[in-house]
């Protein structure tokens, strides 16, 4: 599967300046590095083919928000608004899915009063709306504003074209084909602090989004984001086009039970046996893992705050389990070093060695486009490491949220 997020520093409540943003950036494309130096030749949208676009969380309003006041000039009906609108037209341009975060009001015959959600609107290839998804953990920000969305709508399915059925991506073509076979691939959706504990009440080691994305057998976690971070302007300059690793290694922790457990899903969102990034090997499951967050900084929403300052770090990650037999009495105990206890009886106990794949990483600062192709080898692959006897992919502390 190829997959690309736009990563952009939107201006709060300039839609229309936000919109010409987006258009420019994913004309000007990815900036390709050779021999670990970035040119400045870019391989614009059109040419990288995505399955799907992932843009951050109310990516053409902007974030910060003070009060239900000043988000409702902005507000869109579910299909109906210049969010959707740019999704439609940017959807049939690429031939792909789009996902927008946008801030959403809905009218009922039941409520004397519209309801406001922080939204994430899906459309297909046609500029069909598939699936609307509603933020379920509020963060402080949207709690001045934003009605709590259902869980239930966080996971759905959806049809992408395998890598092995080759779909055109042009708009017309002389010779009739047959339509490819859809595969249907079991999604989850959240928005930036639905991987946090609820309300920040709720226990840390809760992990209420993780648990629910192994519960459902999810190959593909979208994540739509406007996570906060702590650093100066001083701090992200200096990062000098490199990630926050502290926020990354955050959101690592965030899904530490498909770490610690044993996936349960079948398949795999690549059919490629012959790919290197697809799980082909037996007893080989991945889960993978889209964060698409912002870039920038908005004003303070009163003279008692900050400025809200974002993280960047889009990435796209699978979390890749691997059975392998250890034989009884070995010494060597079912639980290893990144290795998860797989809980089989038979003359050898079974044990899961679980690692991180990352395709790509961009800087706290950067705008730009963040793309993976699944079936192509991973820039980074990485394990657990053990804490005082425990497994962790790094530290506990967040940087923010959003």
């Amino acid at each position: 599967m190829r997959i690309a997020t736009l990563q952009f520093a939107p201006k709060l409540g300039d839609v229309e300046g936000n919109i010409n943003r987006a258009n420019e950036l994913l004309k000007r494309g990815k900036h390709v590095s050779i021999d670990g130096q970035t040119r400045g030749i870019g391989i614009g949208i059109d040419l990288l083919r995505p399955d799907i676009l992932v843009l951050p969380e109310l990516a053409l309003t902007g974030y910060n928000f003070p009060s239900k006041e000043a988000i409702k000039p902005y507000l869109e009906s579910a299909g109906a608004g210049p969010s959707a609108t740019w999704a439609r037209d940017t959807a049939k341009s690429l031939h792909c899915k789009v996902c927008i975060g946008y801030p959403e009001i809905e009218h009922s015959d039941d409520e004397a009063e519209p309801k406001y959600y922080n939204s994430l609107l899906v459309v297909d290839k046609t500029g069909a709306v598939i699936h609307n998804y509603r933020k379920s953990f509020l963060y402080f920000t949207d709690e001045t504003w934003a009605a709590e969305g259902s869980v239930e709508l966080g996971f759905r399915k959806l049809a992408f074209t395998p890598c092995d059925e080759p779909e055109s991506k042009s708009k017309s073509t002389t010779i009739p084909t047959a339509s490819p076979v859809q595969q249907e691939v079991p999604t989850s959706f959240g928005i930036c602090m639905d991987i946090n504990p609820y309300k920040f009440e709720a226990p840390y080691t809760a992990y209420e989004f993780a648990n629910r994305v192994l519960d459902s057998g999810s190959q593909l976690v979208i994540l739509s984001m406007a996570w906060l971070t702590l650093m100066g302007k001083e701090d992200i300059a200096a990062l000098n086009g490199k990630p926050d690793m502290d926020t990354f290694s955050y959101w690592l922790n965030r899904f530490m039970p498909l770490l610690e457990k044993k996936l349960r899903h079948e398949g795999d969102i690549d059919r490629h046996t012959d790919s290197p990034g697809a799980s082909s090997e037996p007893g080989t499951k991945r889960t993978v893992i889209i964060f698409a967050n912002r870039a920038g900084e908005e004003p303070a929403a009163d003279d008692t705050k900050s400025a809200a300052r974002y993280a960047g770090t889009s990435a796209v990650i699978a979390v890749t389990q691997r059975a392998r037999m250890v034989a009884s009495g070995s010494g060597s105990g079912s639980r290893v070093e990144g290795g998860i206890d797989g809980g089989e009886e038979g003359e050898g106990e079974c044990a899961v060695e679980a690692k991180i794949a990352c395709w790509d990483l961009l800087g706290a600062g950067e705008e730009g486009i963040c793309f993976a192709d699944t079936t192509a080898e991973p820039k980074m692959v990485f394990g657990l490491r053990r804490r005082g006897g425990s497994e962790e992919s790094s530290g506990e502390e967040s940087e923010g949220s959003g």
